[in-house]
């Protein structure tokens, strides 16, 4: 089933696919004031969150953790967790799921009446408005631009380890395809995973490869 015409509404606010190939599926998520996404897990996919814009809390079963612009979170399979909009306007997140899953979902808690529930039917469906983020691919070497929700957002396409060399160390990189590939052929960085800039340049200082499809996102604020 594809989502990229579509806006899925939910109690809390809306969600849309920002990106999809066989890979992952980028989605950005807006959750309105006090409003929370159920406490749910994913039993067999990976996620990743960034907060774009906003201040939330992510809770756990056990603690919580709280967000701001432009931090980012991996969540394993599994774990259960629930995302809370604590500022005036909401919360604008990016989630990252690896592999592509959508239906992958078991709800324990909901403050909406959806637990033990599967994911929105058709139903809660409505096409996707002109202003919706969407990331397209790109050819070999190029990269790409976009202004969104108080955000600039780079999108790059790269075969050599050059242009990740010279990212900043608290950068958050999020691999879309590709990543970084050892001399076996192992990926230590692949798609779906959101790694620091530092991160990323200790793991290339003894793997000096980049797989020749690797298309990754940064994300700084607008006024940074």
């Amino acid at each position: 089933m594809s989502y990229d015409k579509s806006i899925v509404k939910k109690p809390w606010g809306y969600e849309y696919l920002a990106y999809e190939n066989d890979k992952v599926g980028l989605w950005f998520l807006y959750i309105a004031k006090d409003q929370q996404t159920s406490m749910h897990c994913h039993p067999n996919k990976t996620t990743g969150l960034i907060l774009l814009d906003g201040e939330a809390e992510l809770f756990f079963l056990g603690n919580s953790n709280k967000l701001k612009p432009v931090s980012k979170t991996m969540i394993r399979k599994g774990l259960f967790h629930s995302t809370k909009a604590t500022s005036e306007n909401g919360a604008f997140v990016f989630e990252i799921e690896t592999p592509v899953q959508k239906h992958d979902l078991v709800r324990l808690e909901d403050k909406y009446g959806r637990e033990g529930k599967p994911y929105e039917d058709s139903t809660f469906e409505t096409p996707k408005q002109e202003d919706c983020f969407w990331i397209e691919d790109l050819p070999q070497n190029t990269s790409k631009e976009y202004n969104f929700s108080n955000c600039n957002i780079k999108v790059e396409k790269i075969n050599t380890i050059d242009v990740l060399t010279e990212k900043d160390d608290d950068e958050n990189i999020m691999f879309l395809d590709g990543g970084i590939v050892t001399e076996n052929g192992d990926m230590v960085a692949q798609a779906g995973d959101i790694v620091l800039g530092k991160i990323v340049k200790k793991l290339l200082k003894l793997f000096p490869k980049v797989d020749d499809n690797t298309m990754f996102m940064t994300i700084r604020k607008a006024n940074d």
